[in-house]
């Protein structure tokens, strides 16, 4: 699904027309720069429609997040703070979101970025700042050759056109400003006429712009169903086609690829217009298919077998054989008809090899995802210790894309904006397990299900335990599994402390809620005897107050009392806070279960800075200069 817009305010003046903004672009949200005072930083529109707001502090990072998650940015300022923020962090333009400068005023809208990409359901950014203008009865102020000159921009057709070829989108559209005229041809059956004509109604602004062109100099604009490869001709594809698939268990991926390939070579079909794969229910973990779906880049989506077999009459080849055995008289003709719809038909009934079957059925209307459901995601996203400028680019993505936000009630606050009006699953401490079921069960019913942990979801988070609970089990491969770094608590620590981790180190949590102190014990002593720099997770509890004394009675029988300790707690978060302390002066008194203990080895070493300290543990590169020379 395309990101949310994010419309960012940076002066309390603008921001009534963010909020104006915000409630005609469905779903934006108004995120606007705090100001140091109280009022304005509390402010919430007293229009009773307003969106939801958020705040940030550093406007420049937190532009830079915003566009790296993926969000279209609508940046209520200078054009020129937009490109400063993301000068550093400019990629791709096909995979960049928009990104759109509005005047104070409203009077002006100016697209820098991603004019061209997306579609119109939210990432195109053509579509976007047509909208803006519309809100604000603005203009907009297009600096792209192809929309000032044609109004439209061929790398960036609309739904269900697709080009071939994106790459020689550029060079035909030098050719058309350089003077050459267009030339349009379609194919297409009679049957599909209506998408014709919506073609050439999105190309007539460059047919008006181009009537003095070159006749002499020529580029074919081709509308097909075909592959085809021609000098001067750019190749456009209408997405109308439903793939059905069905495969015996365990059918090897590579048939069925094969089985595509040769079916669409055979009957002159391009692949790029295929809209969408559809099976049966119970093909939800066929890998063949779930192969097939990520060549094509599309998302597999499933129907019930009483939805296929509703229909049954419209089936070239229905089989007593397949009703028998899944409860519809045919998977691969059924599932492409019924994806699309009433007015689709069978444009190539069903072709089979020895385990896999597949059909394809067209319509005007392209396909739907009515009545079928996607095979399930589950996305453990870790989100750093705390602060938003911790978390990955990937990880604001991923909570970007997800259907629905589950973890631990403190981890989702921490989100703030990043969560918007998303649903979610809030739980305690505690409920671990029932975190976890609920994220798998949820998931298998078709969402993109985010599970949030703090720091990284692997690293004392619930990634293991997601894996434990479907380890052996039949929905563990119904639903597909993902994982983004975060930055766990000790690294975060041990970056603002100095360079601690240097070294060799390890990570051992003192609760003993789940693993016997006989076994953190022995953990410790190994630990200690090697010399590891070491990292203790869950320190105390008011359950447990006696471990961390215990360890520090073992770590001193391995290293000297002087051995430096930080304390590092709520990393990331408003109350953060760094303390310096010795082996020797190491209490539990001052330790909760949000601070990490950072315990240096034998040769780690504090220093003195001109207003800190700083810990390092080295690797021996000082000493072995100086022995080599």
């Amino acid at each position: 699904m395309p990101a949310t817009p994010v419309i960012i305010s940076l002066t309390r003046p603008s921001a009534p027309l963010a909020d104006k903004l915000a409630r005609g672009l469905d779903g934006a949200w108004h995120q606007f720069a705090k100001t140091g005072t109280a009022a304005n930083d509390a402010r919430q529109s007293k229009d009773d429609n307003a969106s939801p707001a958020a705040t940030f502090s550093d406007a420049m990072a937190h532009i830079r997040q915003q566009f790296l998650a993926g969000h279209p940015i609508i940046g209520i300022c200078a054009a020129a703070i937009l490109i400063r923020a993301l000068a550093p962090v400019l990629g791709n333009k096909h995979t960049s979101p928009p990104v759109i400068a509005v005047s104070a005023d409203g009077k002006h809208i100016v697209p820098l970025l991603g004019t061209h990409h997306g579609d119109a359901g939210g990432g195109n950014g053509g579509k976007i700042a047509e909208t803006c203008a519309k809100i604000c009865a603005g203009s907009i102020a297009h600096t792209t050759a192809s929309d000032t000159l044609f109004g439209i921009a061929l790398d960036a057709p609309p739904p269900p056109f697709v080009l071939a070829d994106s790459n020689q989108a550029k060079a035909a559209m030098a050719a058309l400003i350089d003077g050459a005229q267009p030339r349009l041809a379609c194919d297409l059956p009679d049957s599909l006429a209506v998408v014709a004509a919506a073609w050439r109604d999105w190309l007539q602004p460059l047919l008006a712009a181009s009537k003095g062109g070159d006749p002499a100099k020529q580029i074919n604009l081709l509308l097909t169903l075909r592959p085809v490869v021609a000098p001067q001709t750019l190749v456009f594809h209408p997405r109308l086609i439903g793939l059905g698939v069905g495969a015996a268990r365990n059918c090897p991926p590579e048939e069925m690829a094969d089985l595509l390939a040769t079916s669409l070579a055979s009957h002159n079909i391009s692949r790029h217009t295929i809209g969408g794969i559809y099976s049966v229910a119970q093909k939800m973990d066929e890998a063949a298919i779930l192969c097939l779906a990520d060549e094509l880049g599309l998302r597999p989506r499933f129907f019930s077998p009483a939805r296929l077999e509703a229909e049954t009459p419209r089936l070239a080849n229905p089989s007593a054989t397949v009703y028998a055995e899944i409860g519809s008289h045919g998977v691969a003709e059924a599932a492409a008809l019924a994806a699309t719809g009433k007015h689709g038909w069978l444009m190539l009934p069903k072709q089979k090899s020895k385990m896999a079957t597949l059909a394809l059925a067209i319509s005007a209307t392209g396909v739907t995802d009515e009545d079928s459901v996607p095979r399930g995601r589950l996305l453990l996203v870790g989100i750093g210790p705390g602060g938003e400028a911790w978390r990955t680019a990937e990880a604001m993505a991923w909570l970007a894309e997800a259907d629905e936000l589950v973890g631990y009630r403190l981890y989702l606050d921490l989100l703030g904006e990043v969560a918007g009006d998303k649903p979610r699953a809030d739980f305690g401490l505690g409920e671990e397990v029932a975190r976890c079921r609920y994220a798998i069960d949820s998931a298998a019913t078709g969402k993109t299900v985010a599970l949030v942990c703090s720091g990284d979801a692997g690293v004392y988070g619930m990634a293991a335990l997601v894996y434990e609970m479907l380890a052996g089990k039949k929905i563990a491969t119904s639903i597909d599994i993902a994982s983004t770094p975060g930055i766990p608590a000790h690294i975060a620590a041990a970056a603002k402390c100095g360079a601690v981790l240097g070294h060799d180190h390890a990570i051992i949590s003192l609760s003993d809620l789940l693993t016997p102190w006989a076994v953190i014990e022995a953990r410790l002593q190994a630990a200690a005897e090697a010399d590891f720099v070491i990292a203790l997770y869950n320190p105390v509890s008011r359950q447990r107050q006696q471990g961390l004394a215990k360890a520090r009675a073992i770590l001193l029988s391995h290293r000297p009392p002087t051995t430096p300790v930080v304390l590092a707690r709520n990393m990331g978060r408003a109350d953060e806070s760094i303390r310096h302390r010795t082996l020797a002066t190491l209490t539990a008194a001052e330790v909760d279960m949000l601070t990490v203990v950072l315990v240096g080895a034998r040769d780690s070493t504090r220093v003195s800075l001109a207003n800190s300290q700083a810990v390092y543990t080295p690797r021996g590169y000082a000493s072995k200069k100086e022995t080599s020379k």
